[in-house]
């Protein structure tokens, strides 16, 4: 786990044309979470998960390995309230009536204040808000959803402050 003297940087790859979307992690915030998909992405858990879920002027999501939001790594994480403000860019977990989600997470792509209470927030977009508002519009609950956009790589870089 990062000390106080080390930044945390999610990079995420989504093959676009438009670059890659960076991630400031934020483990003073969710320590299990932000480890958690630390371990993950470097088992390479997300290598070919699409974003399930692009909805506009609300979020993206992604982390679903079965691609439709019903799946995870098989294990649910503890809540790690804090009082994160959502604007756009505001990287959360996911969650469901089983708990928090184990793997998936979204990016908002406006401010949506109402998720304040109920989500765990760990990181915020730094660079590619271009690329995640580019992402391909699905709902996996609709009529002949189109297929998302995957998720080629995403990469943890550790940087001394």
């Amino acid at each position: 786990m990062a000390d106080t003297f080390t930044t945390l940087t999610l990079t995420l790859d989504t093959g676009s044309e438009q670059g890659d979307v960076t991630i400031k992690l934020r483990p003073d915030l969710a320590p299990n979470h932000v480890a958690r998909i630390g371990e993950l992405a470097n088992e390479g858990f997300y290598n070919g998960v699409p974003f399930h879920r692009v909805i506009p002027g609300f979020m993206a999501q992604g982390g679903c390995p079965m691609g439709s939001g019903t799946g995870g790594p098989g294990y649910t994480l503890p809540v790690e309230r804090n009082d994160v403000v959502f604007d756009p860019g505001i990287v959360a977990m996911a969650s469901s009536s089983a708990g928090v989600s184990g793997s998936q997470f979204f990016i908002t792509l406006a401010s949506q204040p109402q998720l304040e209470p109920q989500f765990e927030a760990f990181g915020r977009v730094t660079a590619g808000m271009d690329v995640v508002k580019a992402l391909t519009l699905r709902d996996p609950q609709g009529k002949d959803p189109a297929p998302g956009d995957r998720i080629l790589k995403i990469e943890i870089i550790e940087k001394e402050k």
